[in-house]
């Protein structure tokens, strides 16, 4: 488990990746909207949103504990 100031360092990433997750669900459902779509800005953007996504799972486990059976 990680140190208080670890932890509070893990935390606000999480903070910042959960944003621009969020922020990134924004553009593509509106780019998604538009009648004429840039196919390879969406790929991409949904790449990095995948990305991110994987990088919160990582850091929400290292803040968690393993229990151990």
């Amino acid at each position: 488990m990680p140190d208080r100031e670890e932890t509070d360092a893990i935390e606000a990433r999480l903070t910042e990746l959960k944003l621009e997750h969020r922020d990134l669900d924004d553009v593509v459902q509106r780019l998604m909207q538009t009648p004429v779509q840039d196919q390879l800005q969406l790929q991409r953007l949904k790449k990095r949103k995948l990305l991110v996504k994987d990088q919160i799972a990582i850091l929400e486990r290292q803040l968690t504990p393993d229990i151990r059976a």
